[in-house]
């Protein structure tokens, strides 16, 4: 009896203690009770998870050996996804800890009971229950871990702010806030939260997160001298097997790189020495061969690379270990052998992954220093689709890239038509001769592919019967994944431009494009049937047997006549190559000048200029009739200029006057104003520009015209000469000459199709065609706040109103010209701002150019999850009270919008018509009271009756309500503005 009376009093006073645990509390039970269930219930789950996607991605990243792998795996984009169904669950269970288990009453004190240093402490926290700093540690670690450092860096940020007396809590958060600037790349906010942690006074229990932070910050800051320490002692820290590998790996590389080849060798067989898994000791090993490559055992590493390139387990790495067998020999300055072994490694890599990209870039790299420009580009062009757009030479290998694409199809033509004409003027023995080797390499070249295909088929049926491979081959080429449209792939864009080369070489896009020979389609009259005329002209004649032969023979790279075929032996096929010849020297030699050397603090300014030089002289000298010569002279005095031979230049003048004294070359050079324009002439231009434009904003006409007309006297090949035009025809558009303007406006679109204004002056033209009117009669371009497609008064169909209605999605809207905003700092601050005041709604943001401005001079910045337009208005009034967030907000316009009404903006209504509309519907209601945004979203407002506009004030939860006038004027200072409409 007593023991049953014992255990009922025990579970009654259990009850009472829960019943009386409440978050508006805070006492000794309160807090052990909160805390207690924060740790073993909802925090146990999160950390589970979060322990379950740290595995996941463990074991899913893949790092790229050919550069600077990241400290942490979530710094490489492909595996910041690996996980994130775990990191999800992670957040959502620490928000449920702290949203049930948050205490921010202040504990009752003694009034007589005098405060201590600690106990000024402890009144002055935030946070009072003793185990939720772990709950905010362990969530923006998960954020940090998916990839969203933005969230995660507001996170912490909050948390500093939070345990801001509390050593031990602040110095983690900030030490994990400087890992999120870092990861972002705002290296001076991590240097500013570095700075201002003083070591000395760090808790101890922090400094192993801020190892980290300082490794990853010198790392990614690139002061590896700096990393080394701290790097070391994360290695200390580390107890992840794979993850100390990679550290060790890190450590090889930075040594490496630092030239320190010794202690890089010895970091890569630490790599070895922690059983990682294969990829990461192979490359490893591969590591370690290059480190010692200018030693004396240079053969050794070659033969142990040659050993582990037949062992079959390397099989998907041979692109790799050829990789490092060409850069041995590169440091022997062997470059021959060194291409030899990429070429090898490129001919026998399977994976067509970022380690072939890398190969490809190398070996492209030498090709175009010995300037072989043809295999440059058809490495280049191989690599470009398979390294990301963040790799370190992307930028360049795209450019280069691009002006090899340009370049190679006319220095092949120059090669093969000097190689046609010197056939045609050998003797026919030593023709055939030549002819006789083409036939026999491409035979013997044939024969090396097929054994090659051959040996292929065997290895894939082998890994078939193995289980390696399933029966049916996936493409290797790789794919987007995402349903795009291919030529929106650059990879398979890429790899296919590559393949057409390969098969069918460099052709023009013309009709018949197939055709070697295309002087010998006839084109039958229209009155008779092809097929018709052609059979009966072989029958009439006898001849079809020989002919069908013939052209067989002409079709089949095996046989002489495939080869005669193209030989130019009459006159009018010579004439025809000497003219193919004369366009490739002259576009060659330009190319050559203007774009293989782009950069005019290029240190091999020079290094490709002789070979323009060589096209554009040779043209002079061998094809003085031509009409080619005088902008071949124009460029030639261009690069005689830039190389400071003044002599040859003012030859080249003199040689244009005399030869041809009225070509628009001549006059350019002969113009006393040229050495001024040619020096200052881009920026006279663009100050002259801005001149016409403040003019044309200032309806003054006439100085429009004037300067136009100097536009078309001083620089008629001007950047801006489009600009000049579309401005002079929107001046006579306001004038009412609509003729003129579509004159003008024609011009453009026709002369200029890639100037930055030509889709716009189409646009004018087509609405000028149609007979429509500009709003208010005048043209303003930058007024994209009144522009619509649709006419109003001429749309007598449309039925689409905007809305009224309230109680549906709103959004709050910040709208910004980029060059006055940073738009990664504002989505930070945002971010920030809506975690650290809205704990219980999650608010989307969202980034994208503004409707309806087809210049791009405007974003926008959508923030949604407003149930209504109340919930709306009170974020809005809300954010611009913080006197902060105000001050950051300025050079932004807002808006307040519902979705339905904002899809009619830019259509039939412009920005200028709905605030309009706002101000006469939205504004005079009245809002609701209660604070709509502390509740969930799950809670349903009740609809709120509309009554008549008070003129007095009414008291609300924050104070005095304004009246709608003042409300409206309160509006319009943050919101919209008259300069902004």
């Amino acid at each position: 009896m007593r023991k049953a009376i014992h255990i009922l009093l025990t579970g009654v006073a259990i009850v009472m203690t829960m019943v009386g645990c409440s978050t508006q509390k805070n006492t000794g039970n309160t807090r052990w009770w909160h805390s207690f269930n924060a740790r073993y219930n909802t925090f146990f789950n999160g950390s589970q998870a979060f322990i379950d996607g740290n595995l996941e991605k463990e074991k899913g990243n893949k790092d790229n050996y050919t550069e600077l792998i990241p400290l942490y795996a979530v710094g490489n984009k492909a595996s910041r996804d690996i996980g994130k169904g775990q990191y999800d669950l992670t957040i959502e269970k620490c928000s449920k800890a702290i949203k049930q288990h948050s205490i921010k009453v202040k504990p009752a004190w003694n009034g007589s009971k005098q405060k201590t240093a600690k106990d000024r402490e402890w009144l002055g926290r935030r946070e009072y229950n003793p185990f939720l700093w772990k709950v905010w540690l362990l969530m923006g670690k998960a954020q940090f871990q998916q990839g969203a450092f933005d969230e995660a860096a507001a996170t912490f940020s909050y948390m500093s702010r939070l345990y801001q007396t509390q050593p031990l809590q602040n110095g983690l958060a900030r030490a994990w806030l400087a890992k999120c600037y870092t990861e972002l790349g705002w290296m001076y906010d991590a240097e500013d939260v570095i700075r201002n942690m003083n070591r000395d006074s760090m808790d101890f229990r922090a400094v192993k997160d801020w190892d980290y932070t300082y490794a990853n910050y010198f790392i990614r800051h690139q002061e590896y001298q700096k990393a080394l320490p701290y790097l070391h002692k994360v290695i200390k820290h580390e107890r992840r097997r794979i993850q100390r590998a990679r550290e060790w790996f890190l450590m090889g590389q930075i040594q490496h790189l630092l030239g320190n080849r010794e202690q890089a060798y010895k970091a890569f067989e630490k790599v070895v020495g922690c059983h990682p898994p294969y990829e990461l000791e192979f490359n490893a090993r591969i590591a370690q061969t290059e480190v010692m490559a200018e030693g004396t055992n240079v053969h050794q590493m070659i033969s142990r690379l040659k050993r582990m390139a037949a062992s079959e387990n390397n099989t998907d790495y041979l692109d790799q270990i050829y990789y490092a067998i060409g850069n041995i020999y590169l440091t022997q300055r062997d470059t021959t052998q060194a291409i030899n072994a990429y070429e090898d490694g490129a001919l026998l890599s399977v994976k067509n992954g970022i380690e072939k990209g890398v190969l490809l870039l190398s070996l492209g790299d030498l090709y175009w220093d010995k300037e072989r420009f043809s295999d440059a580009q058809r490495c280049y062009g191989e690599a470009i689709g398979l390294l990301d757009k963040d790799h370190t030479g992307y930028e360049e290998l795209s450019y280069r890239s691009k002006v090899l694409d340009e370049l190679v199809p006319y220095t092949e033509a120059i090669q093969l038509q000097d190689s046609l004409l010197a056939l045609a003027d050998m003797p026919e023995a030593k023709r055939l001769e030549v002819i006789d080797r083409v036939i026999d390499n491409l035979r013997k070249k044939e024969e090396k592919e097929r054994k090659e295909q051959a040996m292929a088929e065997v290895e894939q049926q082998r890994q078939q019967e193995d289980g390696l491979l399933p029966n049916t081959m996936l493409p290797t080429t790789p794919t987007s994944g995402n349903g795009q449209w291919y030529f929106y792939n650059p990879v398979a864009v890429s790899q296919g431009k590559t393949a057409f080369l390969r098969q069918w070489g460099a052709r023009k896009n013309i009709d018949n494009w197939q055709r070697v020979n295309q002087t010998v389609v006839a084109v039958p009259s229209p009155s008779e049937d092809p097929e018709e005329a052609f059979s009966d002209s072989l029958e009439d004649t006898g001849l079809s047997d020989e002919i069908e032969e013939s052209s067989l023979n002409t079709s089949n790279p095996h046989q002489r006549d495939y080869y005669l075929a193209q030989i130019p032996f009459s006159e009018e096929q010579k004439k025809n190559s000497h003219d193919i010849l004369k366009d490739a020297l002259l576009h060659a030699g330009i190319i050559f000048k203007d774009k293989l050397d782009r950069s005019a603090s290029s240190p091999h300014l020079s290094r490709h200029l002789h070979l323009s030089e060589d096209m554009l002289t040779r043209l002079t000298e061998d094809y003085q009739d031509d009409k080619r010569i005088a902008e071949a002279w124009y460029h030639l005095y261009l690069l005689y200029a830039r190389q400071n031979r003044q002599q040859q230049a003012d030859n080249c003048i003199s040689r244009l006057q005399h030869d041809f004294p009225e070509n628009e070359w001549t006059l350019l050079l002969s113009d006393p104003d040229y050495a001024i324009n040619a020096k200052f002439g881009e920026h006279i231009e663009d100050s002259l520009y801005a001149a016409t434009y403040e003019a044309f904003k200032n309806n003054q006409s006439e100085i429009v015209r004037a300067n136009v007309q100097l536009s078309a006297d001083r620089f008629p090949l001007g950047d801006n000469r489009a600009k000049f035009i579309f401005i002079d025809g929107l001046s006579r558009l306001n004038e009412g000459d609509r003729d003129g303007c579509a004159s003008q406006l024609k011009l453009v679109v026709e002369r200029y199709p890639d100037s930055e204004v030509t889709s716009l002056s189409g646009m004018i033209l087509k609405g000028i065609q149609e007979g429509r009117t500009p709003y208010g009669n005048l043209f303003e371009m930058s007024d994209i706040w009144t522009r619509r497609s649709t006419d109003l008064a001429e749309d007598s169909t449309g039925t689409a109103t905007l809305s009224d209605e309230r109680n549906q999605h709103f959004l709050f809207i910040l709208i910004y010209q980029p060059d006055s905003v940073n738009a990664n700092q504002l989505l930070f601050e945002m971010a920030r701002y809506n975690f650290s005041n809205f704990l219980v709604r999650n608010f989307e943001i969202l980034q994208m150019p503004l409707a309806g401005d087809r210049a791009g001079a405007w974003q926008q910045m959508q923030i949604s999850g407003f149930l209504n337009y109340d919930e709306a208005l009170q974020y809005a009034q809300q954010l611009y009270a913080d006197n902060t967030m105000s001050t950051r907000l300025s050079p932004c316009r807002s808006l307040i919008i519902s979705e339905v009404n904002l899809s009619l903006i830019g259509t039939r209504y412009s920005y200028d018509d709905y605030m309009q509309f706002y101000e006469k519907t939205f504004l005079p209601m009245k809002i609701s009271e209660e604070k709509l945004l502390i509740l969930p979203e799950t809670i349903e407002q009740p609809d709120i009756e509309e009554t008549e506009p008070s003129p007095t004030p009414t008291r609300t939860d924050d104070g005095i309500q304004p009246d709608n006038n003042q409300r409206k004027q309160q509006v319009q200072d943050f919101d919209f503005g008259d300069d902004f409409w």
